[in-house]
């Protein structure tokens, strides 16, 4: 019996109700959550500053020793450079800027080809330096203490901004976790840590697992990751657990552009399991009556965030 998919007179209200939730709790917690992370960002431009010599030391060494700075370099441009605009302008391949973006140089890349896109990236770099807020450049002298600060600052916040919407959405997933953990602890749950060669079917009656990779699909298998696999009380190992992803936004758009990443993960998990798997979302923020018709089509349930407690009427 579905718990929320077979009932369009109720959805009007409660897209209400979560568009509310989402909100509020995006004015109270957002702006500090947001300020944490573009503090410990602050930290990391200045280390990077530091590192290059207040900047006056942008050569293929530093970059080749160092690679994981070069986003906070890209931001240390006007206009700040993106990630493809970097590789068009340096006339090197992506996969040497996001290598580098990712700590690391391309093992198989040969040396003559990994100093010539180094030399052109710093290149670039040098020339478009934001001397509006590197202004010690511009004078060839060491900068202040409060105008190094001013740069980190200004240069984090690009460097947050460009990520600003992962950033809430990381801290609103966190959230909902930690709220489904509590409400099952309540109920006598007891998580269980994800093992290497663990299926989601051994997880005892009466526990609950996060970010459980789950084998899926029949002629092709695929690691399919679930944010939550609990297995009920009353049920024996072995049986099939109930499978719950969560789910937040923070405005309509994006959900109707993301709704087919549900469909195609039920539908690897079904392909293998049967259509009795019990795949759950559970809901925070802008879902509107297009997305849940969507959803509901496909076979798939939800659970609403303002209304927890209806996990009672899975079985959970």
């Amino acid at each position: 019996m579905p718990v929320n998919a077979d009932k369009p007179h109720l959805w009007k209200n409660d897209v209400t109700a979560s568009v509310d939730l989402y909100n509020d709790w995006f004015m109270r917690s957002a702006p500090k959550t947001y300020q944490e992370v573009r503090k410990e960002t602050t930290k990391r431009v200045q280390e990077t500053i530091q590192l290059t010599k207040n900047l006056t030391l942008l050569n293929s060494e530093i970059l080749r020793a160092h690679p994981s700075i070069l986003p906070t370099l890209r931001m240390c441009t006007a206009p700040p450079i993106a990630r493809d605009r970097l590789v068009g302008l340096a006339y090197v391949s992506k996969h040497l800027v996001l290598s580098m973006e990712q700590g690391k140089i391309p093992p198989r890349i040969s040396e003559e080809k990994l100093i010539e896109g180094l030399l052109s990236i710093a290149e670039i770099l040098v020339k478009l330096l934001d001397y509006d807020i590197l202004p010690w450049l511009e004078r060839k002298t060491a900068p202040t203490d409060p105008e190094q600060h001013r740069a980190a600052t200004i240069v984090a916040d690009r460097l947050c901004g460009t990520v600003s919407d992962p950033i809430i959405r990381n801290a609103q997933e966190q959230r909902q976790l930690a709220l489904i953990a509590a409400h099952l602890k309540k109920r006598n749950y007891t998580e269980q840590l994800c093992k290497l060669g663990i299926s989601f079917r051994d997880l005892p009656p009466g526990t609950l697992a996060f970010r459980f990779n789950v084998l899926a699909g029949r002629d092709r298998t695929v690691n399919v990751p679930v944010d939550v696999v609990v297995q009920p009380h009353g049920r024996h190992s072995g049986d099939l657990p109930i499978l719950i992803e969560a789910k937040s936004a923070g405005d309509f758009t994006n959900t109707n552009k993301r709704r087919k990443e549900e469909a195609t993960k039920v539908n690897q998990l079904r392909a293998r399991y049967g259509e009795d798997l019990q795949f759950i979302l559970f809901l925070c923020g802008y879902f509107d009556a297009g997305y849940l018709g969507y959803e509901a089509a496909e076979g798939i349930d939800w659970i609403w965030e303002h209304r927890i407690e209806d996990m009672e009427l899975l079985g959970i």
